[in-house]
Parts: structure tokens; C-alpha cells; sequence
């Protein structure tokens, strides 16, 4: 059996697209379920009144560009390279802002997620 890997910064798109990139590298539910993806921004946002509301943890780590992340009731907060949050479940949270002018990438751990589910946003 091959051990997965990869390069987090490989293969990246060139230039702005319509949509955030999910790319799933991983997940498992051998010790719990767990999913690590690559999110890939060029100046998306979530739109206005939106809200993640998931029922897992997710840590999250800018690991190049820039963001601003906004948790209900909070300020936003500015990330950049290095910078991570760990968000609790059904803490409602929102990505306020990503740099339009070049890629954010991050890295994203579903912590406890429900196994086949991607998605866990409620308005």
C-alpha cells in the first residue's frame, strides 16, 4: 500500500478564479473521522449574511497569502502565512476577506466531521 503525499503548493492555478478550489488530500475514520484539504482563494469571500455552522471542529492554518476571518460576535481577524484558528463546532463563522491580488492557500483539518459530508453551512 502507498503512503500518500504531496506538495500543499503544487499544481496551483494561475490566476483569479470564479470560485474557491477544495482540494481533499486526506481523510480517514480509522481513529475518528478527519479530512484534510487545500483551500485555494483569489479574493473570495463568504457573501453577505453568511455563515458556516458546522457540526465539527476545523482547525484552519493560512499557510501563503492573506485573509481576514470573522467569528460571530468577534471582530475579524487578520491572517497571513503561518496564522491559524481552531473553530469549534456550530461556532458560526464567516472568511470576511482573502487577497484579491494573489493566492491564499490554506490548510484545513474537518475534526469529527460526518464521514461523506463536505459541507456543513447553514444561513
Amino acid at each position: 500500500m502507498s503512503v500518500p503525499a504531496g506538495n500543499l503548493l503544487g499544481g496551483l492555478p494561475s490566476g483569479s478564479l470564479p470560485d474557491e478550489l477544495f482540494t481533499t488530500l486526506t481523510e480517514t475514520a480509522s481513529s475518528g473521522t478527519v479530512r484534510i484539504e487545500r483551500i485555494l482563494s483569489t479574493g473570495q469571500a463568504s457573501p453577505d449574511g453568511f455563515w458556516y455552522d458546522q457540526g465539527w471542529d476545523e482547525f484552519v492554518l493560512v499557510v501563503q497569502g492573506a485573509a481576514r476571518l470573522q467569528i460571530e460576535g468577534e471582530a475579524e481577524r487578520a491572517l497571513g502565512p503561518g496564522d491559524w484558528m481552531m473553530i469549534p463546532a456550530r461556532r458560526r463563522h464567516r472568511v470576511a476577506w482573502t487577497d484579491p491580488d494573489a493566492p491564499t492557500v490554506w490548510l484545513a483539518v474537518h475534526i469529527g466531521e460526518p464521514e461523506g459530508m463536505t459541507e456543513g453551512m447553514d444561513e
